[in-house]
């Protein structure tokens, strides 16, 4: 199978000696209609672990192998990456495409290496008990989906009797993820739901947004992806929607979605796991390791942005399970299976966050039968004239009363479809 590598993506795969022994596979997207989301995620996610070779020499004496592979969002190309690079040793894939994830599930599992769809992907893959092989924390769609309704109530003093909430969603496997939750959270409030999936990319949208200038819903949700959330957020400023009641999940969250609109998206909120910008001091290390020496996988310009930072978390945690999995296994040349372990052990407390470089951010605490805690998301809004994001909420739970039933539901019938006996965590 032919890889199809950009040449940034290649001399960086190169930039460290082929006989590394931690393989960390890249699943990227710097082509395509989604490129320009795909891209800051991508050099954020290479920076970190670049930096990590940089300035420590690897993990634990052993050097890191990026090793990246352009999938364009396609899910055809996202498995054949999978299967071209599967051999290399890779230690974990982030598939960063809900679509690619669900067909990498079975694949995965059966081929003992860890997937980790970070917020995203299949939900009820929280379930350690079934998806032994599967992991979606910091939090999952269900998660973001509960969290923001819980800031649409707190906005509106505890009652959304009678409210109208309409869902804008790219008409996907990623965009259908919310539908039952928000469903059975309508069923709790009494609010009442309406659905407008948007067809990929998105760019499309008059008649949604037709439809919402006519019926005129309280809130509007979104759950899009590339330049599904800049025309919405454009057509939303077009019709004079009120923007601090449009709220969109932590993939529709970024410059990227809010800076053409200009001053129309000034109030514009979406959920976020970790803060925005590059202000804390894991983004100097990057700036001196790898930015300044030219080492970085793009041109240096998205350190700063939402998706960057993403990217930065993403590669943490893999460097954190890596250090856990070589420490309970005592050695520092691990395997796909010790990553698991290192994954399903994985414990970055508020001390470590601060030790890491980006201090204040929520703790994640991983185990056998929890693989997407802590499930806590915070509301970030838009400023136009400043250009940027902030938070405006703390740190909040999902309605863990609504989301672990379902989960529980989902998984069992998935482990009940496919012969899986659920294994005990006790």
């Amino acid at each position: 199978m032919k890889r199809i590598l950009t040449a940034a993506a290649m001399a960086a795969a190169m930039a460290v000696p082929a006989g590394a022994e931690l393989v960390v596979p890249s699943l990227d997207y710097r082509t395509g209609p989604y490129a320009p989301n795909g891209i800051p995620y991508a050099d954020g996610f290479h920076d970190y672990l670049m930096m990590l070779n940089e300035r420590d020499g690897g993990i634990g004496g052993e050097r890191i192998r990026i090793l990246p592979c352009e999938t364009g969002y396609n899910t055809e190309k996202g498995v054949e990456c999978y299967e071209a690079t599967k051999g290399e040793g890779s230690l974990v894939y982030h598939p960063l495409s809900t679509g690619i994830t669900y067909q990498l599930i079975p694949k995965a599992t059966a081929d003992h290496i860890p997937v980790h769809s970070m917020g995203y992907g299949r939900t009820s893959a929280a379930n350690g008990r079934i998806f032994e092989w599967i992991f979606n924390f910091p939090g999952t769609y269900w998660d973001a989906a509960s969290i923001i309704i819980k800031h649409i109530l707190q906005e509106e003093g505890g009652d959304l009797s009678g409210k109208r909430i309409a869902l804008l969603y790219h008409n996907s496997a990623y965009g259908k993820e919310p539908i039952r939750t928000l469903e059975e959270l309508a069923r709790k409030h009494g609010y009442e739901l309406s659905l407008l999936p948007v067809d990929h990319p998105g760019q499309e949208q008059k008649s949604q947004w037709l439809q919402i200038r006519r019926e005129r819903p309280d809130w509007v949700i979104m759950w899009g992806w590339g330049v599904m959330n800049q025309v919405a957020i454009q057509e939303a400023a077009n019709i004079r929607y009120p923007m601090d009641h449009f709220v969109g999940v932590w993939w529709s969250g970024s410059e990227n979605d809010v800076r053409p609109a200009g001053k129309g998206a000034d109030g514009y909120k979406a959920i976020t796991w970790h803060f925005p910008g590059a202000d804390a001091p894991v983004f100097d290390a990057i700036r001196k390791y790898v930015i300044e020496p030219g080492k970085n996988a793009g041109d240096g310009t998205k350190i700063g942005e939402v998706l960057y930072a993403r990217g930065v978390y993403a590669a943490i945690t893999v460097a954190e399970a890596i250090r856990t999995a070589q420490r309970l296994h005592g050695t520092a040349k691990i395997t796909p299976p010790m990553m698991r372990d290192g994954l399903e052990n994985l414990e970055i407390t508020a001390q470590r966050w601060e030790e890491l470089g980006w201090p204040g951010l929520p703790p994640i605490k991983i185990t056998c039968a929890n693989h997407g805690a802590p499930g806590l998301g915070a509301i970030q809004q838009w400023n136009a004239a400043e250009g940027k994001w902030t938070i405006i909420t703390p740190f909040m739970e999902a309605d863990r009363e609504v989301i672990d039933p379902l989960i529980i539901a989902d998984s069992e019938a998935f482990a009940k479809e496919n012969g899986i006996t659920p294994r005990s965590c006790e």
